[in-house]
């Protein structure tokens, strides 16, 4: 009979742990798994944010002209709002809710490492902002006669703004000290992320534009923006996205040492 093998224990009487997993499958496991939580929880929520982003664009629809500048950026804010929705705001709560029951105490008994599963996180609730992205841009190019074959641009605005923008929303839930403020810090978010994003630049008063100006998703508005132009400047497409990569690195890294913090606490 085969005997099967069992931990021996050291000295004291305690078992060896299991050897700490390596960063891809961690990630890999714990995306997979918020994937797949984010699709039974969250597809009402999404339902809504595309909904809330699409009304709003009929209701610009009144007051904006077809192809013109402003709605270029009426459209490409929409578009990006979704993603600030779900990245920023219910990630946000997601960790704020998680730090005030207890449940950071589950990941940091597991042996993963603390970036796979702020990076798991992000990057399963920026994936699934994915069909209400598309959706909005087609429906606001159609309405207002934008071209929607230089859509494919999403491809790469979706997982940059998303990166920054759920970096951001991850940092707000585990450095919020309550998960009512966790919540808030969300909401506040996306709410700047609507006023700042939606509305034409050209008539913001200055103090105002500077603060569109920190905002992350800004970069990502302003690289689907330039694409709906006749004679798109590429250079400044890409620059607008390497600021979105650069701020997406910056916010994970942020999160990742606060979910350290909070997890020894």
């Amino acid at each position: 009979m085969v005997v099967p093998s069992v931990a021996v224990a050291d000295e004291d009487g305690a078992a060896p742990l299991a050897p700490r997993a390596g960063l891809w499958p961690a990630l890999g496991a714990v995306y997979r798994a918020q994937l797949s939580r984010a699709r039974v929880s969250r597809i009402p929520l999404l339902f809504v944010a595309t909904f809330q982003s699409v009304g709003i664009m009929v209701l610009m629809r009144g007051v904006v002209d077809a192809g013109s500048e402003d709605a270029r950026a009426v459209v490409a804010g929409s578009t990006v709002l979704v993603v600030a929705f779900v990245a920023l705001n219910l990630l946000a709560q997601y960790f704020g809710q998680l730090r005030a029951h207890g449940g950071l105490d589950h990941y940091a008994t597991l042996p993963v490492p603390p970036a796979a599963v702020v990076l798991g996180a992000a990057g399963a609730y920026a994936s699934f902002t994915v069909p209400g992205t598309v959706v909005t841009g087609v429906a606001g190019s159609v309405l207002f006669d934008l071209p929607v074959a230089r859509l494919w641009v999403l491809a790469l605005v979706i997982p940059l703004a998303g990166a920054a923008l759920a970096g951001l929303g991850a940092a707000l839930g585990l450095l919020a000290p309550r998960q009512e403020l966790a919540t808030l810090a969300g909401q506040l978010g996306m709410s700047a992320a609507l006023l700042l994003g939606v509305i034409p630049a050209s008539g913001m008063p200055a103090p105002v534009a500077l603060a569109r100006d920190l905002l992350p998703s800004t970069y990502g508005v302003e690289a689907l923006a330039r694409t709906y132009g006749p004679a798109p400047d590429w250079a400044a497409v890409v620059a607008d996205l390497g600021v979105c990569a650069g701020t997406g690195v910056l916010a994970l890294g942020v999160a990742t040492w606060a979910f350290r913090r909070a997890a020894v606490r």
